[in-house]
């Protein structure tokens, strides 16, 4: 058994992965508490980590009942195939949101070819090059890794 990235119905990843528990299969939704602003208050609410994506721990024969779940649209392919995710970065994902209970982003001027040093975390000692930026999030390079990062930026109330 392998895990396996999925991508799902925009806002569907706690629903796809309670149908998946059901089924009997294994499934990862890795959540994050984040505070949102209303009119009226501050509310603390759980949302997924990456939006539109979970991870399924399955065979390769399980792949077509995975398919044909309501709300998922397919497997996020590499070279062709579906991804394989390696186990050990299912348990840095879980060790880090286990440290981290609520994350922060505070929003900084950075440029594209920026040089960073990586404070905290998974990544924590690694120097990285700002390759992207985007609305909310950020592509990094991790040149002593051979890793292309990209990260959703999540600012706080």
């Amino acid at each position: 058994m392998n895990w396996y990235a999925i991508y799902t119905k925009s806002r569907c990843e706690k629903k796809v992965h309670t149908t998946l528990l059901q089924n009997g299969i294994e499934s990862y939704c890795p959540t994050i508490i984040v505070k949102k602003q209303w009119t009226d208050r501050v509310k603390k609410i759980e949302q997924p980590l990456f939006s539109s994506y979970l991870f399924v721990k399955i065979t390769i024969d399980q792949q077509q009942q995975i398919r044909e779940i309501a709300g998922v649209v397919n497997f996020v392919y590499w070279l062709g195939k579906p991804a394989q995710i390696k186990a050990v970065e299912i348990e840095a994902i879980k060790n880090f949101l286990e440290k981290n209970e609520i994350i922060f982003v505070e929003k900084l001027s950075y440029a594209a070819g920026q040089f960073i040093d990586i404070e905290e975390g998974v990544f924590k000692g690694q120097k990285a090059i700002i390759n992207k930026i985007f609305k909310n999030k950020i592509e990094l390079i991790l040149p002593a890794l051979q890793l292309k990062l990209v990260t959703h930026i999540k600012y706080s109330v």
